[in-house]
C-alpha cells in the first residue's frame, strides 16, 4: 500500500509519493507540490505494478552511460565478436555524445543531431549506419521493452545511403600469380584449401584432421575460432573456439581429390593427430628478421625539414620515421640500455601458446607480400577467396542450391549475388547483341530493287487479282471458270 510523505521547509511544503515494488521494496514515484498529485502518482505506480509493468520513477532519469554499462551491456545476449565490435562503437562514437544525457531526455531530434555531429567529424556513412542501425537501435529497443523510455527515439531516423559496391572477383590467373609468390608450401596449401572450400577464415584456421574423411573426401564444418582482445575474452585469452560456425549451422560437402591428397600428405609429413589443427603457427613462415639499414645512402627529409638517415635513433625520435629499419634500430638501442641496467626493464610479455594463426599476422607476412609481388591492378583480401569460390562454381554450371549449402548461407538471395560476377559473365549477352546488330546491318546493305524487277512484280500481282475475280464470278454462276494461265 502506497502513501504520501510530507516534507516541510521554510519556503514550501513538498509531498513525496511512495509505493512498494514487486519485490516489496519501497520506491519513490516522485515529489510534488500538492498532496493530491502525490496521491495520484503512487496509485498509478501501483496499478502498473499489478499489471506486471516494471515501474520505477528513477529508472527513466538514469544517465545513458549508467544504463548501458550497468544494465544493457552485462545482460544483452550476443556473440563475443559482436560484443567487441559493439563496445568499440559505443565508446568511440555514441558514449561521448549521449553518455551524460538522461534516458528520458533523448528524443528523435537528438538522434538526428548526433548523426550530423558524426558526419562533421568525418565518420563514414557506413560506420554511422552501423552505429545507429545495429547498436543504438538495439539499446533503445531493450530500453523500450523494459519501460525505461516511453518512445523509441532512434526508430525511423534515416542515415545517409550507403551504396553497395561492385564485387570484384579474383580470376584464375590472378590467383595463380599470388599463389606462386607465397613464402612456402604450407602457406600455399592453406590458401589453396581456402579457394577449394570457400571457408571463412575462422572456419579454415579451426579445421582439424578429424573433420575430413580422406576416403570419401567429405569435409564437416562444425566449429569456428574468433580472435578477440584480451579484455573482451571470457578468460582473458586471445582465441575463442565456438562449437558452431556462423549462422549456427553445421554443414558437410565434398572436396576435390587433388586437395584431399595434398592435405593427407601434409598430415603425414607433420605427423598430425586427429585433434590437431591442419594449419597452425608452426607451419607458416616465420616473421622476417629486421635488419638495421646501413647508414650513408638512405637519407630522407623529415616533416621538420631536416635530413636524417634510416636505421638511426635520431630518425626514429626526431624524424618521426617508423619504418622497419628505424624501429629495429630503436629496439636494439633500448635492449642494449636495459641489458646494461640503465633503464627499468619492461614487464615480460606473456607467451601465447595457442596454435591458431592470427589473421593480421598472416595478412602482413604472407598474403600482402605475395599480393604486392603479383602486381595486380587491385588489392584482393583473403576473404575474396570465398567470393571467388562461389563465383567459379556458379560460372562453371554448379547448382545454386548446392553452392548455398557449401557456403553456409541462410538465404538463397545471398548466394545469387555471386551470379555473373566474373569479368566474362556478360559474353553471352554481348554475343546476342552482336547477332541482332549484324542481321540489321545485312538487311540495310542489300541493294534496292530495279525498275524491271518492280514491273515484273506488278504484273504478277495483276494476274493474281484477275484469277481471284474469275473464281468469284464462277462461284455465283455455278459454271466452271476458264482460268487464264500464263
Amino acid at each position: 500500500m502506497g502513501f504520501v510523505r510530507t516534507y516541510n521547509n521554510k519556503k514550501s511544503t513538498r509531498y513525496q509519493a511512495l509505493y512498494m515494488d514487486h519485490k516489496g521494496k519501497q520506491r519513490s514515484a516522485g515529489t510534488f507540490s500538492t498532496y493530491k498529485e502525490a496521491q495520484r502518482a503512487w496509485q498509478a505506480a501501483e496499478v502498473k505494478i499489478r499489471e506486471g509493468i516494471p515501474w520505477d520513477h528513477a529508472r527513466r532519469k538514469q544517465r545513458f552511460r549508467n544504463y548501458v554499462e550497468d544494465t544493457w551491456l552485462p545482460n544483452h545476449r550476443m556473440e563475443p565478436s559482436t560484443r567487441q565490435d559493439y563496445v568499440s562503437a559505443i565508446y568511440k562514437h555514441i558514449m561521448p555524445y549521449f553518455g551524460d544525457t538522461r534516458m528520458n531526455e533523448i528524443f528523435p531530434e537528438h538522434i538526428q543531431q548526433w548523426i550530423t555531429h558524426l558526419k562533421a567529424k568525418g565518420v563514414t556513412p557506413r560506420r554511422i549506419q552501423y552505429c545507429k542501425v545495429s547498436v543504438l537501435n538495439a539499446i533503445f529497443t531493450t530500453a523500450l521493452r523494459d519501460h525505461v523510455v516511453v518512445i523509441h527515439p532512434s526508430r525511423g531516423i534515416e542515415t545517409d545511403p550507403v551504396p553497395e559496391k561492385i564485387r570484384k572477383i579474383i580470376t584464375v590467373d590472378q590467383f595463380d600469380a599470388i599463389y606462386r609468390r607465397l613464402p612456402d608450401s604450407d602457406a600455399q596449401l592453406l590458401i589453396e584449401t581456402d579457394i577449394e572450400s570457400g571457408l571463412r577464415w575462422g572456419e579454415l584456421t579451426e579445421l582439424r584432421v578429424k573433420d575430413l574423411d580422406f576416403t570419401t573426401g567429405i569435409l564437416t564444418i562444425s566449429r569456428a575460432v574468433i580472435e578477440l582482445t584480451r579484455k573482451n575474452h571470457p578468460e582473458g585469452k586471445r582465441f575463442l573456439v565456438k562449437d558452431y560456425p556462423k549462422n549456427r549451422k553445421h554443414r558437410r560437402f565434398r572436396l576435390s581429390a587433388q586437395i584431399v591428397a595434398k592435405l593427407k600428405a601434409h598430415v603425414e609429413a607433420h605427423g598430425l593427430k586427429l585433434d590437431d589443427l591442419f594449419f597452425s603457427r608452426r607451419d607458416v613462415a616465420a616473421e622476417p628478421h629486421l635488419e638495421v639499414a646501413a647508414t650513408g645512402n638512405l637519407e630522407f627529409e623529415a616533416p621538420n625539414r631536416r635530413t636524417y638517415t634510416h636505421g638511426t635513433i635520431t630518425a626514429y625520435s626526431l624524424g618521426k620515421c617508423k619504418c622497419d629499419h628505424c624501429r629495429a634500430a630503436y629496439a636494439a638501442y633500448r635492449a642494449k640500455r636495459r641489458a646494461s641496467g640503465k633503464d627499468s626493464p619492461r614487464r615480460p610479455r606473456a607467451i601465447d601458446t595457442d596454435p591458431h594463426i592470427p589473421a593480421n599476422w598472416f595478412r602482413k607476412y604472407c598474403w600482402y607480400p605475395a599480393r604486392d609481388a603479383a602486381g595486380l591492378d587491385w588489392s584482393p583480401r583473403i576473404h575474396d577467396l570465398r567470393h571467388a569460390h562461389a563465383s567459379w562454381l556458379l560460372a562453371g554450371g554448379a547448382d545454386l542450391q548446392v553452392v548455398k549449402e557449401r557456403l553456409g548461407h541462410l538465404k538463397l538471395a545471398t548466394t545469387e549475388k555471386y551470379l555473373h560476377s566474373l569479368p566474362n559473365a556478360d559474353e553471352t549477352a554481348l554475343t546476342a547483341l552482336d547477332k541482332i546488330r549484324s542481321t540489321a546491318a545485312r538487311s540495310q546493305a542489300e541493294p534496292p530493287a530495279t525498275d524491271a524487277q518492280s514491273d515484273t512484280a506488278n504484273q504478277e500481282i495483276a494476274r493474281l487479282r484477275a484469277v481471284i475475280a474469275d473464281l468469284t464470278i464462277a462461284q455465283h454462276s455455278n459454271t466452271a471458270p476458264h482460268l487464264r494461265l500464263v
